[in-house]
């Protein structure tokens, strides 16, 4: 997989409207990431309003960090929504693993509502897949293997899935590919990881879900993140600058990309 510049061009021109279900603690991040990377966000989780908004939507962002029953309720109708109007459901599974019920609240979204993209860190897809993985709170200790957990988990669900850390795992129909860029200072910033959920909603509301698209969101925002960090002095500069790196990113700069195509399987 190469990372392709026309997805980035048709993200930009579409302006993809994404639905967010997400969390307080970075709603307005998030927001603002989606706009950078050239998507337009919405921010609602009133139950009246779900059917209606998430039908007009380009895709749907599902994000449990601050899950409560409201907003689980909200999920469901927003879910099944998008699921009607062949909208993509991108689920966050922030913390998967940590509490009851965080994993039966995902469980129940997943039986419910057909997901395109599952997007997690190391230890979320651990723990959904199986294969492991250590999580309190929202952090993650990560899985032995997230390249095997996130096939293992994209050939269950029939989905792609995500596998985020130190190293990137993108995942469906038995092809996986590995991203290396990024930079640690996303780790020191809260947030993240949700605002990357945002920008990958954007991609696969302009593009469709899939290996390259997702591969190319991550992308965009690891290689935002390498810019964004040469001009920070720490984690109070790096988030801005972060924004201004996303907003002002070039397609040109995916050829510092490195990516690696993963044989997990016999064929």
């Amino acid at each position: 997989m190469i990372p392709d510049p026309a997805i980035v061009a048709t993200v930009r021109s579409g302006k993809p409207l994404v639905h967010h279900i997400t969390n307080y603690v970075t709603v307005n991040d998030c927001a603002n990431a989606c706009i950078c990377c050239g998507g337009s966000p919405v921010m609602a989780d009133a139950a009246e309003e779900m059917e209606a908004m998430a039908s007009i939507a380009s895709a749907l962002v599902l994000n449990i960090g601050t899950l409560n029953a409201r907003t689980l309720e909200s999920m469901e109708i927003a879910g099944r929504s998008a699921n009607r109007a062949d909208v993509p459901v991108l689920l966050d599974p922030v913390g998967v693993g940590a509490t009851g019920f965080r994993t039966e609240s995902v469980k129940r979204i997943l039986d419910r509502v057909e997901v395109a993209v599952v997007k997690g860190n190391h230890g979320e897809i651990g723990v959904l897949s199986g294969t492991g993985g250590d999580v309190r709170g929202v952090d993650s200790g990560g899985a032995e293997d997230p390249a095997a957990a996130s096939e293992t988990l994209s050939s269950e669900l029939g989905c792609v899935v995500a596998a985020t850390g130190e190293k990137d795992y993108v995942s469906s129909g038995g092809r996986t590919v590995e991203l290396s860029n990024g930079h640690p200072l996303l780790e020191r910033v809260s947030g993240t990881g949700c605002m990357l959920s945002s920008v990958v909603g954007a991609y696969i509301g302009a593009c469709g879900p899939s290996v390259d698209t997702v591969g190319t969101a991550i992308t965009v925002f690891n290689l935002s993140a390498e810019c964004a960090a040469e001009r920070s002095a720490g984690p109070g500069t790096f988030k801005p600058a972060l924004m201004d790196a996303l907003g002002s990113f070039e397609p040109g700069r995916l050829c510092s990309a490195r990516v690696r195509e993963l044989r997990l399987r016999a064929s």
